[in-house]
Parts: structure tokens; sequence; C-alpha cells
């Protein structure tokens, strides 16, 4: 029993966070740490947003388009005892990114503009258990980013920045009551600093400092009946002090290629069951409030709802997880000089499939 608990709330971790706040993308999961024994999983997701919006009557009242493309998110962990109190687990993720790409030939005012960001990160951890009850967790994460640009509607302007490194850690406590499956892990995330080598305008070369978010993820589990857990999470992401701005963008406009006014909070509830010897099911739904103002041509979303569902096969030592995730994307409105709102998007949604195989031996 207590090794089937502790994988439920795992169940949808390969569908990612999609359109959460800002740019995040996996949420930074630390849950393969609490798993039993040497352990090893692989996980791959695929989502499809669905961003369009229609700009006001001033700027001719056109259609967007589809503005962010589909994605592919993938993840990996190992973990492994080294006593009876002390463990280790090395987790591969891509926590943030941003695929954005407005169709040409839209008459629309942002047409042609796009977004790629990507972000990789590897993060070693140890967990030291005092007592059956109470142990700690951390270690170091380093994480690498580039990213491209392109607006046209200010003065044609582009941006290219090189893969950069940076180093930040991860420290946590967990309490636990294994007798009725119950888990509370608390866990922050360290903000990471980039230095990014720019080119603007196909030739100004420039230095972007670009400072990934802190975190702080609360996790939760216990059962609450025979076969049955509830489960779910509260993550904070330090956005308001996100912010991209290269020198030629901010010289050209006054203002920042990416930034975001307010902290965002995600929260999650689910249930899992444990139907026979083989399958497991789950079923979770998500919740990030709309903070209005207006929001990045490079990201126009604001808040979401979101329901989950997966089922889990497990047979001998290996787990395999699927799982579907729909998210209704809040509304947003967009500005530019002139006009505000310049843009409103209206009725988004996206829908994500994740596949995850565990083994444990």
């Amino acid at each position: 029993m207590k090794t089937y608990f502790l994988a439920i709330p795992a169940l949808l971790a390969s569908t990612a966070i999609v359109h959460a706040g800002g740019i995040d993308r996996s949420g930074q999961s630390i849950n393969a740490l609490f798993e039993s024994g040497r352990y090893a999983e692989f996980s791959f997701g695929h989502i499809s947003p669905d961003t369009s919006g229609t700009s006001v009557a001033g700027l001719g009242s056109r259609d967007s388009g589809n503005a962010t493309e589909s994605y592919m998110q993938f993840g990996a962990a190992y973990k492994a005892d080294i006593n009876d109190k002390l463990s280790y687990a090395i987790i591969y993720d891509q926590p943030f990114g941003a695929d954005v790409d407005y169709p040409t030939g839209t008459g629309y005012y942002a047409q042609g503009a796009q977004a790629d960001l990507d972000a990789h990160a590897l993060t070693g951890l140890l967990r030291y258990r005092m007592n059956e009850n109470f142990s700690v967790h951390g270690g170091l994460r380093v994480q690498t980013i580039e990213a491209t640009a392109a607006v046209p509607f200010v003065g044609g302007y582009t941006v290219n920045g090189e893969r950069d490194t940076g180093v930040g850690y991860v420290a946590g406590v967990a309490y636990e009551r294994p007798d009725i499956a119950m888990r509370v892990a608390l866990t922050y995330n360290s903000s990471i600093d980039h230095d990014v080598d720019t080119t603007e305008f196909g030739a100004a070369m420039s230095t972007t400092e670009i400072e990934t978010p802190q975190s702080v993820n609360l996790d939760f589990q216990t059962g609450i009946a025979a076969d049955t857990l509830l489960f779910g999470g509260i993550r904070w992401v330090d956005w308001s002090s996100f912010d991209i701005t290269p020198a030629q963008y901010q010289g050209a406009t006054g203002g920042s290629l990416v930034s975001y006014d307010d902290d965002v909070f995600t929260y999650s509830l689910g249930v899992g069951r444990r139907l026979n010897d083989n399958w497991s099911v789950s079923a979770s739904v998500g919740y990030e409030k709309s903070n209005g103002g207006f929001a990045s041509d490079l990201g126009p979303t604001d808040g979401n709802k979101s329901l989950a569902l997966a089922a889990v096969y497990t047979r001998d030592n290996m787990k395999i997880t699927t799982g579907v995730r729909y998210v209704n994307i809040g509304d947003a409105q967009t500005a530019i000089p002139g006009f505000a709102p310049a843009a409103d998007f209206e009725d988004n949604d996206a829908v994500a499939f994740g596949v995850k195989v565990g083994f444990t031996f």
C-alpha cells in the first residue's frame, strides 16, 4: 500500500503545467526523491495550446490566428538509497519555456512576432531521514537557457540570445505518516542568474541579464479511505521579479521585452483510487487566478482552470502512467503605445497528453 500511495501524486506530472503563470512548464517536481528503493523514470508530454485574439477597432479588428505552437516536454529522474538514512536523486526537467509564433498574412498588428525560450535543468538532491516522520532535502540545480524573439511592429526588432548556464539551489523539509500514507513536503527553489550574450537587430551585441524566478512548492497527500488518496499542492512563483530587457529594445521602446506585474499562485487538488493490483486512476483540478492588467503580446494569457485524468498500469517492477489535461486559459488583453487595450484574447484553451514509465530495481 505504501508504494502505491507514494506514486499517486506524480500521476499527472508528464502532462506538464501548461500555460501556468509566466513561462512555467514543469513545476520543478522532486517527487522521485520520495520513491522507495532504487528507482528510475522517463516521461514526455505533448501540449497543444490554442491562443488567439482580436485587435481593437482602431487597429483593424483583425484576428491574430493561433499564436502559440504545440511543443513537447521531457523529463527523467534516478533515485537511490545510500543507507537507511540518506538517499539521493538526479532529476532532469525543462522548467521554463515559450513557443509563440503569430502567423503572417492576417493583418493583425503583431503578425510575424515570435518568441522561443528553452530551459533545461539538472538537479542533484540529497535527502536525510531524521526519523520515521521527518526528513530534510536539498541540493544544487544547474540550468541552461537560450532565447530568440522577433517583434516586427517595433522597427523590425529581432534578438538572439546565446545559451547560458547558471547555478541555483534547492532546500526543503518533509513530514510523513506511513500508517496513513501521509506526506507533506515544502521545497524552496532559488532564483538562477544568467548573463546572456545577445545580438539585437542582427548586429548590435549586448549582454542581457535574466533571472529565472525563485519559487516554493507545498505538496501533500494523505489516505482518506482504503485504496483512496487525497493529494494536491500549492506553488508560488516570484514572477513579479522576472524581467527580460535587452539594451536596444529598451532604447527603442523604453520598456521590457517580457515582464510580469504579479506573483503567481497555482493550486491543485485531486483524488487517486486503486482499482486492483494492476490498475490505478486519478482525477485532479487546477486553478490559477486572473490578475488583471495587460499581458505581453509574447504571452497573452492570464490565469487558468484545468481538469486532469490519469491511469497507471503496474506490473512487477514497472509502472506506466498515461494522463490527459484540459486547460481553460484565462482571458487577457494586450497593450501597445497608443492603444490600451490593443487586443482581446478570449475563449482559449490547451490540451496536454503525457506518458511516464517508471522502474523500481
